[in-house]
């Protein structure tokens, strides 16, 4: 299903430690006028624990997409891509990796897992907020979504 055959709110699920990334994110989500609702964590364990309901996470929204960042703290990128496409609840999610790395290794290692993206953030600003948009137009718009 896409946007307009879900009739509510694309939930997105960002996962990225960096502030100024974060901030940057939700504005061009705003600013594209795109009716979503963005949750943000910082680390790989609090992300495995949105997705699993656990904790302060029981009643968060199952997310529709997440945006993950490779380089997080106490786990990273890979092992939460890992943990998310061998659990069968939560394996049809998309994931989109959206990092710094440029490395081939990180992009074969996230195909190998199943990522459904890789896509390299820009250091411009310009160029960055052409990467979300991007995002949004495809993800959003184009692709069809798995049903929960």
């Amino acid at each position: 299903m896409n946007i307009e055959e879900i009739g509510r709110p694309i939930e997105i699920l960002l996962v990225e430690d960096n502030p100024a990334d974060v901030r940057l994110t939700i504005e061009v989500f705003k600013d594209a006028r795109v009716h979503s609702h963005l949750s943000v964590v910082e680390d790989g364990v609090e992300a495995l624990a949105f997705l699993r309901h656990e904790k302060k996470y029981a009643h968060v929204p199952r997310p529709d997409i997440v945006l993950l960042d490779l380089n997080l703290p106490k786990k990273d990128g890979l092992q939460v891509l890992a943990e998310i496409k061998e659990d069968e609840n939560l394996k049809r999610i998309p994931v989109i990796i959206l990092t710094t790395s440029q490395a081939e290794e990180d992009i074969i290692r996230t195909s190998d897992l199943h990522a459904n993206c890789f896509i390299t953030k820009p250091v411009a600003l310009e160029e960055f907020i052409k990467v979300v948009e991007s995002l949004k137009e495809f993800w959003l718009t184009v692709a069809k979504l798995p049903p929960e």
